[in-house]
Protein backbone atom coordinates (compact mmCIF):
# COMPACT_ATOMS: atom_id res chain seq x y z
CA UNK A 1 0.00 0.00 0.00
CA UNK A 2 2.82 2.31 0.64
CA UNK A 3 4.17 1.92 -2.87
CA UNK A 4 0.87 2.55 -4.43
CA UNK A 5 0.57 5.78 -2.48
CA UNK A 6 3.64 6.89 -3.48
CA UNK A 7 3.22 5.87 -6.99
CA UNK A 8 0.05 7.70 -7.15
CA UNK A 9 0.28 10.79 -4.57
CA UNK A 10 -0.13 13.54 -6.55
CA UNK A 11 -3.46 11.78 -7.84
CA UNK A 12 -4.89 11.33 -4.91
CA UNK A 13 -4.64 14.61 -3.70
CA UNK A 14 -6.01 16.35 -7.01
CA UNK A 15 -9.12 13.53 -6.51
CA UNK A 16 -9.54 14.66 -2.88
CA UNK A 17 -9.18 18.49 -3.94
CA UNK A 18 -11.98 18.17 -6.40
CA UNK A 19 -13.97 16.82 -3.28
CA UNK A 20 -12.58 19.78 -0.92
CA UNK A 21 -13.29 22.67 -3.44
CA UNK A 22 -17.31 21.81 -3.66
CA UNK A 23 -18.99 23.97 -0.67
CA UNK A 24 -21.59 20.97 0.37
CA UNK A 25 -22.85 22.68 3.16
CA UNK A 26 -25.69 21.35 4.03
CA UNK A 27 -27.66 23.51 6.60
CA UNK A 28 -27.85 26.33 4.08
CA UNK A 29 -30.31 26.24 1.24
CA UNK A 30 -27.74 28.23 -1.29
CA UNK A 31 -25.94 25.10 -1.17
CA UNK A 32 -28.20 22.57 -2.34
CA UNK A 33 -26.94 22.30 -6.20
CA UNK A 34 -23.51 21.81 -4.55
CA UNK A 35 -24.93 18.87 -2.64
CA UNK A 36 -25.93 16.89 -5.37
CA UNK A 37 -22.71 18.32 -7.11
CA UNK A 38 -20.89 16.72 -4.60
CA UNK A 39 -22.88 13.33 -4.86
CA UNK A 40 -22.45 13.19 -8.74
CA UNK A 41 -18.56 13.37 -7.85
CA UNK A 42 -18.40 10.31 -5.11
CA UNK A 43 -20.31 8.42 -7.45
CA UNK A 44 -17.40 8.82 -10.42
CA UNK A 45 -14.64 8.39 -7.82
CA UNK A 46 -16.61 5.07 -6.30
CA UNK A 47 -16.84 3.69 -10.35
CA UNK A 48 -13.62 5.04 -11.25
CA UNK A 49 -12.18 2.81 -8.00
CA UNK A 50 -13.91 -0.22 -9.14
CA UNK A 51 -17.34 -0.18 -7.43
CA UNK A 52 -19.76 -2.39 -9.85
CA UNK A 53 -22.13 -0.39 -9.27
CA UNK A 54 -22.98 3.09 -8.08
CA UNK A 55 -26.02 6.01 -7.79
CA UNK A 56 -27.40 8.72 -6.44
CA UNK A 57 -30.56 8.24 -4.36
CA UNK A 58 -32.59 11.12 -3.73
CA UNK A 59 -34.25 11.74 0.09
CA UNK A 60 -36.51 14.19 1.47
CA UNK A 61 -32.94 16.12 1.93
CA UNK A 62 -30.00 15.78 0.32
CA UNK A 63 -29.13 12.47 -1.88
CA UNK A 64 -27.66 9.58 -0.75
CA UNK A 65 -24.55 7.61 -2.61
CA UNK A 66 -24.52 4.15 -2.59
CA UNK A 67 -22.32 2.10 -4.65
CA UNK A 68 -21.33 -1.87 -4.11
CA UNK A 69 -19.02 -4.40 -5.37
CA UNK A 70 -20.04 -7.77 -5.01
CA UNK A 71 -16.70 -10.51 -5.18
CA UNK A 72 -18.48 -13.58 -4.30
CA UNK A 73 -21.94 -13.55 -2.34
CA UNK A 74 -20.67 -16.39 0.57
CA UNK A 75 -17.94 -14.05 1.35
CA UNK A 76 -18.58 -11.32 4.32
CA UNK A 77 -19.69 -7.52 3.56
CA UNK A 78 -18.67 -4.78 4.88
CA UNK A 79 -20.39 -1.34 4.18
CA UNK A 80 -18.62 2.00 4.81
CA UNK A 81 -20.17 4.48 6.15
CA UNK A 82 -19.41 8.63 5.61
CA UNK A 83 -20.72 11.80 4.93
CA UNK A 84 -19.91 14.59 2.63
CA UNK A 85 -21.52 17.30 3.71
CA UNK A 86 -19.54 20.34 5.88
CA UNK A 87 -20.05 22.91 8.30
CA UNK A 88 -20.46 26.35 7.42
CA UNK A 89 -17.13 28.29 7.41
CA UNK A 90 -18.33 31.25 9.61
CA UNK A 91 -16.49 33.35 11.06
CA UNK A 92 -14.60 33.63 7.26
CA UNK A 93 -12.37 36.68 8.77
CA UNK A 94 -10.54 33.80 11.09
CA UNK A 95 -9.22 31.35 8.25
CA UNK A 96 -5.97 32.06 6.89
CA UNK A 97 -6.44 30.74 3.41
CA UNK A 98 -10.40 29.82 1.38
CA UNK A 99 -11.76 27.40 2.94
CA UNK A 100 -12.79 25.81 -0.47
CA UNK A 101 -9.53 26.20 -2.32
CA UNK A 102 -7.33 23.16 -0.36
CA UNK A 103 -4.11 24.08 0.78
CA UNK A 104 -1.11 22.27 2.01
CA UNK A 105 0.96 23.74 5.03
CA UNK A 106 3.15 22.45 7.23
CA UNK A 107 2.29 18.67 6.06
CA UNK A 108 -1.62 19.17 6.26
CA UNK A 109 -4.30 20.10 4.09
CA UNK A 110 -6.40 22.93 5.18
CA UNK A 111 -9.69 23.33 3.79
CA UNK A 112 -13.70 22.37 5.35
CA UNK A 113 -14.06 18.92 5.27
CA UNK A 114 -10.63 18.04 4.98
CA UNK A 115 -10.93 15.98 8.08
CA UNK A 116 -14.83 15.85 8.40
CA UNK A 117 -15.50 13.55 6.59
CA UNK A 118 -14.16 14.27 3.17
CA UNK A 119 -10.51 12.94 4.22
CA UNK A 120 -11.50 10.52 6.35
CA UNK A 121 -14.25 8.73 3.54
CA UNK A 122 -11.88 9.49 0.91
CA UNK A 123 -9.13 6.71 2.79
CA UNK A 124 -11.56 4.09 2.17
CA UNK A 125 -12.07 5.07 -1.62
CA UNK A 126 -8.08 4.69 -1.98
CA UNK A 127 -7.97 1.40 0.17
CA UNK A 128 -10.35 -0.04 -2.07
CA UNK A 129 -9.18 0.99 -5.35
CA UNK A 130 -5.69 -0.43 -3.81
CA UNK A 131 -7.38 -3.46 -3.13
CA UNK A 132 -9.30 -4.23 -6.18
CA UNK A 133 -6.59 -3.11 -8.78
CA UNK A 134 -3.68 -4.96 -6.98
CA UNK A 135 -4.26 -7.25 -4.24
CA UNK A 136 -7.68 -9.26 -5.10
CA UNK A 137 -10.53 -8.42 -2.81
CA UNK A 138 -11.78 -11.10 -0.37
CA UNK A 139 -14.97 -9.22 0.28
CA UNK A 140 -17.51 -7.66 -0.84
CA UNK A 141 -17.62 -3.84 0.09
CA UNK A 142 -20.80 -1.50 0.03
CA UNK A 143 -20.26 2.44 0.39
CA UNK A 144 -23.04 4.80 1.62
CA UNK A 145 -22.19 8.48 1.96
CA UNK A 146 -24.87 10.86 2.92
CA UNK A 147 -25.17 14.79 2.96
CA UNK A 148 -27.16 15.15 6.07
CA UNK A 149 -24.51 14.28 9.52
CA UNK A 150 -23.95 17.82 10.05
CA UNK A 151 -27.71 19.11 10.70
CA UNK A 152 -28.46 15.65 12.28
CA UNK A 153 -28.95 13.02 9.59
CA UNK A 154 -32.93 13.48 9.55
CA UNK A 155 -33.80 11.36 5.95
CA UNK A 156 -30.92 8.68 6.25
CA UNK A 157 -32.84 6.15 9.11
CA UNK A 158 -36.04 6.30 6.85
CA UNK A 159 -33.75 5.45 3.58
CA UNK A 160 -31.88 2.94 5.38
CA UNK A 161 -35.50 0.99 6.07
CA UNK A 162 -36.78 1.43 2.54
CA UNK A 163 -33.75 -0.22 1.57
CA UNK A 164 -32.88 -2.98 4.58
CA UNK A 165 -31.97 -5.42 2.15
CA UNK A 166 -29.86 -3.67 -0.14
CA UNK A 167 -27.42 -2.07 2.92
CA UNK A 168 -27.29 -5.79 4.31
CA UNK A 169 -23.69 -6.09 5.45
CA UNK A 170 -21.90 -7.89 8.61
CA UNK A 171 -20.01 -5.02 9.63
CA UNK A 172 -20.02 -0.68 9.33
CA UNK A 173 -16.91 0.61 8.76
CA UNK A 174 -16.86 4.26 9.82
CA UNK A 175 -13.65 7.12 9.77
CA UNK A 176 -15.64 9.71 11.29
CA UNK A 177 -13.81 10.31 14.35
CA UNK A 178 -10.26 10.95 16.27
CA UNK A 179 -7.61 9.22 17.83
CA UNK A 180 -5.93 9.73 21.04
CA UNK A 181 -2.34 10.80 19.29
CA UNK A 182 -0.14 9.64 16.47
CA UNK A 183 1.98 8.27 18.82
CA UNK A 184 -0.76 6.67 20.87
CA UNK A 185 -3.49 5.29 18.22
CA UNK A 186 -6.80 4.47 19.47
CA UNK A 187 -10.40 2.47 18.21
CA UNK A 188 -13.86 3.87 19.38
CA UNK A 189 -15.66 1.42 21.00
CA UNK A 190 -18.97 3.49 21.57
CA UNK A 191 -20.24 7.36 20.85
CA UNK A 192 -22.95 8.87 23.26
CA UNK A 193 -25.92 9.80 22.28
CA UNK A 194 -27.37 13.22 21.86
CA UNK A 195 -30.55 15.55 22.40
CA UNK A 196 -30.90 18.59 20.78
CA UNK A 197 -33.56 21.04 21.90
CA UNK A 198 -34.37 25.48 21.46
CA UNK A 199 -36.27 27.31 24.23
CA UNK A 200 -37.74 30.52 23.72
CA UNK A 201 -38.74 32.39 27.27
CA UNK A 202 -41.30 35.04 26.38
CA UNK A 203 -42.09 38.01 28.93
CA UNK A 204 -43.87 41.32 28.05
CA UNK A 205 -45.89 41.38 24.55
CA UNK A 206 -43.27 44.03 22.94
CA UNK A 207 -39.94 45.38 23.86
CA UNK A 208 -40.26 47.63 26.76
CA UNK A 209 -38.00 50.51 27.82
CA UNK A 210 -35.90 49.26 30.91
CA UNK A 211 -36.25 52.38 32.64
CA UNK A 212 -40.16 52.78 33.01
CA UNK A 213 -40.25 48.99 33.36
CA UNK A 214 -37.24 47.45 34.75
CA UNK A 215 -37.73 46.09 37.95
CA UNK A 216 -41.76 45.75 38.27
CA UNK A 217 -41.72 43.28 34.86
CA UNK A 218 -39.70 39.85 34.42
CA UNK A 219 -36.84 40.28 32.01
CA UNK A 220 -37.06 37.27 29.80
CA UNK A 221 -33.03 37.10 29.46
CA UNK A 222 -32.86 37.29 32.95
CA UNK A 223 -35.27 34.75 33.96
CA UNK A 224 -34.08 32.16 31.10
CA UNK A 225 -30.22 32.25 32.85
CA UNK A 226 -31.81 31.65 36.26
CA UNK A 227 -33.75 28.71 34.50
CA UNK A 228 -30.40 27.70 32.81
CA UNK A 229 -28.37 27.81 35.70
CA UNK A 230 -30.33 25.55 37.46
CA UNK A 231 -30.20 22.49 35.40
CA UNK A 232 -26.60 21.63 37.02
CA UNK A 233 -26.23 21.73 40.28
CA UNK A 234 -22.50 22.31 42.21
CA UNK A 235 -21.67 19.16 41.74
CA UNK A 236 -22.08 19.21 38.01
CA UNK A 237 -24.65 16.72 38.72
CA UNK A 238 -27.97 17.74 35.72
CA UNK A 239 -31.06 18.21 37.83
CA UNK A 240 -33.72 17.25 34.79
CA UNK A 241 -35.71 14.43 37.07
CA UNK A 242 -35.28 10.79 35.47
CA UNK A 243 -31.82 12.05 33.49
CA UNK A 244 -29.77 9.64 35.44
CA UNK A 245 -32.13 6.49 35.63
CA UNK A 246 -30.75 4.29 32.64
CA UNK A 247 -27.17 5.58 33.14
CA UNK A 248 -25.39 2.10 33.56
CA UNK A 249 -22.29 3.09 36.08
CA UNK A 250 -18.92 1.63 34.70
CA UNK A 251 -17.29 -1.24 36.77
CA UNK A 252 -13.69 -0.11 38.31
CA UNK A 253 -12.14 -3.03 35.67
CA UNK A 254 -13.99 -0.64 32.50
CA UNK A 255 -12.74 2.27 33.84
CA UNK A 256 -9.07 1.45 34.23
CA UNK A 257 -9.22 -0.25 30.66
CA UNK A 258 -10.44 3.18 29.67
CA UNK A 259 -7.57 4.70 31.73
CA UNK A 260 -5.32 3.48 29.62
CA UNK A 261 -5.31 6.10 27.43
CA UNK A 262 -2.62 8.89 28.20
CA UNK A 263 -3.67 12.13 29.63
CA UNK A 264 -1.82 15.29 30.49
CA UNK A 265 -3.96 17.53 32.19
CA UNK A 266 -1.56 20.44 32.39
CA UNK A 267 -1.03 20.50 28.40
CA UNK A 268 -4.80 19.87 28.02
CA UNK A 269 -5.24 23.14 29.54
CA UNK A 270 -2.46 24.88 27.65
CA UNK A 271 -3.91 24.21 24.59
CA UNK A 272 -7.40 25.15 25.23
CA UNK A 273 -6.41 28.46 27.45
CA UNK A 274 -7.98 27.32 30.70
CA UNK A 275 -6.95 27.63 33.58
CA UNK A 276 -8.68 24.60 35.37
CA UNK A 277 -11.19 22.08 34.39
CA UNK A 278 -15.02 22.06 35.42
CA UNK A 279 -17.33 18.85 34.92
CA UNK A 280 -19.28 16.33 37.19
CA UNK A 281 -17.84 15.66 40.79
CA UNK A 282 -15.70 12.49 40.36
CA UNK A 283 -14.87 11.47 37.31
CA UNK A 284 -12.05 12.54 35.23
CA UNK A 285 -11.37 14.95 32.39
CA UNK A 286 -11.57 11.77 30.09
CA UNK A 287 -14.59 9.89 31.53
CA UNK A 288 -16.58 13.34 31.39
CA UNK A 289 -16.51 13.33 27.97
CA UNK A 290 -16.70 9.83 27.29
CA UNK A 291 -18.58 7.37 29.55
CA UNK A 292 -20.66 10.39 30.90
CA UNK A 293 -23.86 12.45 29.66
CA UNK A 294 -23.62 16.50 30.13
CA UNK A 295 -25.53 19.38 29.35
CA UNK A 296 -24.61 22.11 27.54
CA UNK A 297 -25.88 25.93 26.23
CA UNK A 298 -24.73 26.09 22.66
CA UNK A 299 -26.37 29.43 22.09
CA UNK A 300 -27.78 32.03 24.06
CA UNK A 301 -29.50 35.57 22.43
CA UNK A 302 -32.43 38.02 23.61
CA UNK A 303 -32.68 41.56 23.78
CA UNK A 304 -30.42 44.61 22.35
CA UNK A 305 -27.06 43.44 20.88
CA UNK A 306 -25.68 45.90 18.64
CA UNK A 307 -23.57 48.92 18.70
CA UNK A 308 -23.92 51.62 21.98
CA UNK A 309 -26.16 51.47 24.05
CA UNK A 310 -30.32 50.57 24.22
CA UNK A 311 -31.71 50.58 27.32
CA UNK A 312 -34.56 47.78 26.37
CA UNK A 313 -36.33 44.59 28.52
CA UNK A 314 -36.69 42.48 25.90
CA UNK A 315 -39.85 40.77 24.98
CA UNK A 316 -38.57 36.91 23.81
CA UNK A 317 -34.76 35.47 25.14
CA UNK A 318 -33.81 32.34 23.36
CA UNK A 319 -30.92 29.30 23.67
CA UNK A 320 -29.99 26.27 22.28
CA UNK A 321 -29.07 23.02 24.60
CA UNK A 322 -27.41 20.20 23.83
CA UNK A 323 -27.58 17.40 26.13
CA UNK A 324 -24.83 14.77 24.93
CA UNK A 325 -26.10 10.70 25.94
CA UNK A 326 -24.69 7.75 26.78
CA UNK A 327 -25.73 4.27 25.71
CA UNK A 328 -28.90 3.18 27.51
CA UNK A 329 -29.91 6.51 27.51
CA UNK A 330 -33.01 6.83 25.04
CA UNK A 331 -32.76 10.04 22.86
CA UNK A 332 -36.22 10.83 22.63
CA UNK A 333 -37.06 9.89 26.48
CA UNK A 334 -34.51 12.66 27.73
CA UNK A 335 -36.01 14.66 25.08
CA UNK A 336 -39.32 14.79 26.69
CA UNK A 337 -37.77 14.88 30.20
CA UNK A 338 -36.36 18.10 29.37
CA UNK A 339 -39.41 19.41 28.13
CA UNK A 340 -41.05 18.69 31.17
CA UNK A 341 -38.58 19.62 33.58
CA UNK A 342 -37.73 22.92 32.12
CA UNK A 343 -41.63 24.18 31.84
CA UNK A 344 -42.41 23.11 35.17
CA UNK A 345 -39.34 24.97 36.55
CA UNK A 346 -40.65 28.42 34.81
CA UNK A 347 -42.32 30.90 36.75
CA UNK A 348 -45.64 32.36 36.00
CA UNK A 349 -44.34 35.40 34.94
CA UNK A 350 -43.10 34.02 31.66
CA UNK A 351 -44.19 31.74 29.15
CA UNK A 352 -42.00 28.97 28.11
CA UNK A 353 -41.40 26.97 24.81
CA UNK A 354 -39.25 24.03 24.19
CA UNK A 355 -38.41 23.23 20.49
CA UNK A 356 -36.81 19.45 19.43
CA UNK A 357 -34.77 19.81 16.88
CA UNK A 358 -32.63 16.28 16.42
CA UNK A 359 -31.00 14.00 18.45
CA UNK A 360 -30.13 10.60 18.72
CA UNK A 361 -28.70 7.32 20.85
CA UNK A 362 -25.29 6.29 21.38
CA UNK A 363 -24.05 2.61 21.17
CA UNK A 364 -20.97 0.75 22.37
CA UNK A 365 -19.47 -2.41 20.80
CA UNK A 366 -17.32 -5.51 22.32
CA UNK A 367 -13.69 -4.78 22.08
CA UNK A 368 -13.61 -9.03 22.07
CA UNK A 369 -15.61 -8.94 18.28
CA UNK A 370 -13.55 -10.06 15.57
CA UNK A 371 -14.16 -7.08 13.47
CA UNK A 372 -12.33 -4.87 16.54
CA UNK A 373 -9.44 -7.39 16.93
CA UNK A 374 -8.70 -6.74 12.73
CA UNK A 375 -8.66 -3.34 13.29
CA UNK A 376 -6.80 -3.36 16.32
CA UNK A 377 -3.86 -5.67 14.52
CA UNK A 378 -4.30 -3.53 11.52
CA UNK A 379 -3.29 -0.28 13.36
CA UNK A 380 -0.65 -1.84 15.21
CA UNK A 381 0.79 -2.75 12.39
CA UNK A 382 0.86 0.72 10.80
CA UNK A 383 1.54 2.47 14.35
CA UNK A 384 3.35 0.15 15.64
CA UNK A 385 2.10 0.21 19.43
CA UNK A 386 -1.50 -1.82 20.28
CA UNK A 387 -4.21 1.02 19.99
CA UNK A 388 -6.25 1.91 23.10
CA UNK A 389 -9.72 1.07 23.02
CA UNK A 390 -11.77 4.68 24.06
CA UNK A 391 -14.93 6.73 24.47
CA UNK A 392 -15.83 8.94 21.84
CA UNK A 393 -17.10 12.15 23.48
CA UNK A 394 -19.42 13.20 20.56
CA UNK A 395 -22.40 11.94 18.47
CA UNK A 396 -23.03 10.27 15.18
CA UNK A 397 -26.86 9.57 16.13
CA UNK A 398 -27.61 8.01 13.12
CA UNK A 399 -24.69 4.90 13.39
CA UNK A 400 -27.06 3.85 16.52
CA UNK A 401 -29.97 3.53 13.50
CA UNK A 402 -28.14 2.06 11.60
CA UNK A 403 -27.11 -0.78 14.19
CA UNK A 404 -30.64 -0.43 14.95
CA UNK A 405 -32.47 -1.48 11.65
CA UNK A 406 -29.81 -3.38 9.92
CA UNK A 407 -28.46 -5.14 12.91
CA UNK A 408 -24.50 -4.86 12.42
CA UNK A 409 -22.30 -3.33 14.55
CA UNK A 410 -20.26 -0.15 13.74
CA UNK A 411 -16.79 -0.15 13.85
CA UNK A 412 -14.90 3.29 14.39
CA UNK A 413 -11.71 3.23 12.51
CA UNK A 414 -11.11 7.68 12.89
CA UNK A 415 -7.40 8.91 12.24
CA UNK A 416 -8.36 12.59 12.79
CA UNK A 417 -6.91 14.40 15.70
CA UNK A 418 -7.51 16.95 17.90
CA UNK A 419 -5.46 19.42 16.33
CA UNK A 420 -7.49 19.17 13.10
CA UNK A 421 -10.02 21.61 14.88
CA UNK A 422 -13.36 20.09 12.93
CA UNK A 423 -16.03 22.70 12.91
CA UNK A 424 -13.72 25.77 13.79
CA UNK A 425 -11.91 28.32 11.09
CA UNK A 426 -9.15 26.78 9.61
CA UNK A 427 -10.07 22.59 10.06
CA UNK A 428 -7.33 20.47 8.59
CA UNK A 429 -5.60 17.05 8.03
CA UNK A 430 -2.58 15.52 8.33
CA UNK A 431 -0.88 13.98 5.16
CA UNK A 432 1.10 11.43 7.76
CA UNK A 433 -2.83 10.57 9.06
CA UNK A 434 -4.40 10.35 5.62
CA UNK A 435 -1.66 7.80 4.18
CA UNK A 436 -1.65 5.95 7.54
CA UNK A 437 -5.05 5.59 7.07
CA UNK A 438 -5.20 4.31 3.81
CA UNK A 439 -2.69 1.83 4.96
CA UNK A 440 -4.79 0.63 8.11
CA UNK A 441 -7.91 0.20 6.13
CA UNK A 442 -6.22 -2.14 3.68
CA UNK A 443 -5.09 -4.64 6.15
CA UNK A 444 -8.20 -4.28 8.33
CA UNK A 445 -9.76 -6.30 4.99
CA UNK A 446 -6.52 -8.62 5.06
CA UNK A 447 -7.11 -9.59 8.99
CA UNK A 448 -10.88 -9.22 8.70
Amino acid sequence: MKQYIEKNRERFLEELFSLLRIPSVSSLEEHRPDMKRCADRLVELLLEAGADTAEVYPTDGHPVVFAQKTVDPSLRTVLVYGHYDVQPVDPLELWKSDPFEPEIRDGAIYARGANDDKGQLFMHLKAFEYMVRETGLKHNVKFIFEGEEEIGSPSLAAWAREHRDLLKADIILVSDTTMISESVPSINCGMRGLSYVEVKVTGPDKDLHSGHYGGAVANPVNILCDMISSLIDKDGHITVKGFYDDVVELSDEDRAKLARAPFDLEEYKEFLGIRDVKGEKGYTTLERTGIRPCLDVNGIWGGYTGEGAKTVLPSEAHAKISMRLVPNQDSETITRLFMDHFRAIAPDCVKVDVTPCHGGNGFLIPISSDAYQAASKAMTDVYGIEPVPSRGGGSIPVLADLQRILGIDPLLMGFGLERDTIHSPNESYLLSQLFRGMEAIALFYRYY
